[in-house]
């Protein structure tokens, strides 16, 4: 090796010995910050755990006997009475007849007595709002419906105005009577062979029924109000918040991968503005027809009786268990304390 050579690598060994000793020196100094740190970081903790404290003592407000005031608001929304679901054709995920209908209706009624009483202690209550947001009734829009359900439309009919009338009475007793009921039409109790708008209440067999039951209710001098709304739309005022019940076959959509929301925030958004423009503008939209629980600001959508059915399997859609929306309204935050009543139990419903 030459000697020219030799002092080259002789330079490239002490360029490495500087760079390590940079390295070295930035190491030192960073571990010497870090245990400063670490020292003053247990100097503050010693002085913490030695120091003596004194929190404020809180306390909670004895409730006055009289109770907070609040009204008990029950959905009642697509039960689609005397459908036919049959299990074998949707892997045994649901089942629906008349027979399972009055299970699910009856224990409906208990629920919107006995959820309350059991989970709103400490509540004045001041009464029960019962919103139906339509699709009582099967109905005979389609073939396989008017084929296929428990019996016909007008018979069908009279059997569950004399259901209805027994629960209404029901909670009538059960809630001193003051219960009012709030009905709009759906689209499965139509006459007509396509939607309409032009009379769009009066020609669904849905307004007969509530029409029947508020008429019959006061024959029979119940104190159970019932309000039928000759519009497809219904604004409920509940301590001065309206409330807008409508079925919601308006909003199309719902079956892709964004579920209902899609519909929902573009139906919400029309609704809104001709509310603001009609001068009674939504606190709160009720709204049926999807067949799901959802609990959303703004707007709750209650679910159904009926279920899951052969129409939601074969468009391949999340099966959703029978229930209903329930919900405590206050005078101070209106829609608060929201829950759902699970109807499908199917070790009582034989299937």
């Amino acid at each position: 090796m030459s000697l020219e050579e030799d002092l080259r690598q002789e330079e490239r060994i002490q360029a490495e010995i500087e760079s390590q000793t940079r390295y070295l020196r930035h190491e030192v100094q960073t571990l010497t910050a870090e245990g400063k740190e670490l020292r003053k970081l247990l100097g503050f903790f010693q002085e913490a755990k030695g120091r003596k404290l004194a929190p404020p003592r809180w306390e909670i407000t004895p409730q006055k006997a009289s109770g907070h005031p609040g009204l008990v608001v029950a959905q009642f929304t697509d039960a689609h009475f005397d459908e036919v679901v049959e299990p074998q054709e949707i892997f045994d995920l649901n089942a629906y007849n008349r027979e399972i209908a009055l299970i699910r209706f009856r224990r409906w009624t208990e629920k919107v007595v006995t959820v309350p009483r059991d989970y709103f202690a400490g509540v004045q209550i001041e009464g029960l709002v019962i919103l139906s947001t339509g699709d009582v009734l099967s109905g005979d829009i389609h073939a396989e419906l008017k084929e296929s359900n428990e019996d016909a439309l007008l018979a069908s009919l009279l059997f569950w105005v004399e259901q209805i009338l027994a629960s209404m009475e029901l909670l009538g007793t059960e809630y001193g009577g003051r219960v009012s009921v709030h009905a709009v039409v759906g689209n499965h109790g139509r006459t007509t062979i396509k939607p309409v708008f032009k009379g769009r209440a009066h020609s669904n067999v849905e307004w007969l029924l509530w029409s029947v039951v508020r008429d019959r209710l006061a024959d029979r001098k119940s104190n159970v109000r019932v309000e039928v709304s000759d519009s497809m739309d219904l604004n409920v005022p509940l301590y001065g918040r309206n409330h807008l019940l409508t079925h919601g076959d308006q909003f199309k959509g719902g079956s892709g991968i964004s579920g209902s929301f899609a519909p929902l925030a573009l139906g919400t958004h029309r609704k809104g503005q001709r509310q603001a423009v009609a001068q009674m503008p939504m606190d709160l939209m009720v709204i049926g027809h999807l067949h799901q629980y959802l609990d959303l600001p703004g707007v709750i959508m209650g679910g159904s009786m009926k279920g899951y059915d052969e129409f939601a399997f074969g468009l391949n859609l999340r099966p959703e268990p029978a229930r209903q929306a329930l919900w405590l309204t206050t005078p101070e935050y209106g829609k608060t304390m929201t829950m759902p009543i699970l109807l499908q139990k199917r070790e009582n419903e034989g299937w």
